[in-house]
């Protein structure tokens, strides 16, 4: 990995070393002698996200940051004019290194702030455009997959009772979910992050930076401003259209409870990812 980083991103690194942060990636520091240069990132491509989806999306992010968005922090272009490149079945992105802490409550002011600037930003050409994340047929798929064995893993039948118990539910969702994902074709699309809140926010000596862009998406600005009603922002409401609040719920909870599944229907160990995982399913499935 060390002299694919130092080739494709034309940089002086010696050594890269793995950090155990994240969620549903792989991440490293990549190190010329003491001090850290890269975030380096590996995410993983599966039918949901495809290579040039992800490549179109970090380009995007790239293409905001260059028009002035200075809380915009994109990956760094390769030498090959890219942003990301094939690695170990995923595609590996490198950002610079920056100083800070994420996570902790959610500044709400900086948030709205700088959300507001980036839904007036004209979308870059190539930004990839939001779509329902699961089918219409989603609660079939979820029967389909509790009438087997899952795992092996601690969390295992746990996890398949609770889907279990809750597919018709799950349907009702779903269906609710595609009706307002087509009227959702009738509001403004506008340059959209996704997933803003405080975990990827990065607070720096100057300044606070808004991180992980591979889910930056042409969409109805609610697709980021839900986060922000979840965080306490009930006067958000008056400028936001309550059924895409609603379209933009629905599509955590389905999403989560989709990844979730596929989670502990395969094998697992009961690590901490593990642990924090069980207890999202149970969150979204039970959740008013």
């Amino acid at each position: 990995m060390r002299d694919l980083v130092a080739q494709g991103w034309d940089v002086d690194v010696d050594r890269v070393v793995h950090l155990p942060v994240g969620f549903g990636a792989h991440h490293w520091a990549a190190y010329a002698g003491d001090v850290p240069r890269l975030f380096v990132t590996l995410d993983g491509l599966e039918p949901k996200r495809n290579a040039d989806g992800l490549e179109a999306a970090y380009s995007g992010s790239c293409d905001l940051q260059e028009s002035g968005l200075d809380f915009v922090l994109a990956p760094l272009r390769t030498a090959a004019g890219s942003c990301t490149v094939p690695f170990a079945g995923g595609a590996l992105s490198c950002t610079p290194w920056r100083e800070g802490v994420s996570g902790g409550d959610l500044d709400l002011p900086w948030t709205v702030a700088a959300l507001g600037d980036l839904h007036v930003a004209a979308p870059p050409p190539q930004l990839p455009h939001w779509g329902p994340l699961v089918g219409t047929g989603f609660a079939h798929e979820l029967s389909a997959l509790v009438a087997r064995a899952w795992g092996p893993g601690p969390y295992a039948d746990e996890a398949r009772r609770a889907v279990q118990d809750h597919v018709e539910d799950v349907e009702g969702w779903t269906r609710r979910y595609h009706e307002l994902a087509a009227a959702a074709q009738q509001h403004r699309w506008v340059p959209t992050h996704g997933e803003p809140h405080s975990a990827n926010q990065l607070l720096t000596d100057s300044g606070r930076l808004l991180v992980d862009w591979e889910s930056l998406r042409l969409a109805p600005a609610e697709r980021d401003l839900r986060t922000l009603v979840d965080a306490g922002a009930a006067m958000l409401r008056l400028g936001a259209d309550p059924e895409m609040l609603e379209l933009f719920d629905l599509e955590w909870r389905l999403d989560e409870i989709s990844q979730y599944a596929a989670w502990f229907a395969a094998p697992h160990t009961g690590n901490r990812d593990d642990e924090i995982a069980i207890g999202g399913l149970r969150h979204e499935l039970t959740r008013r």
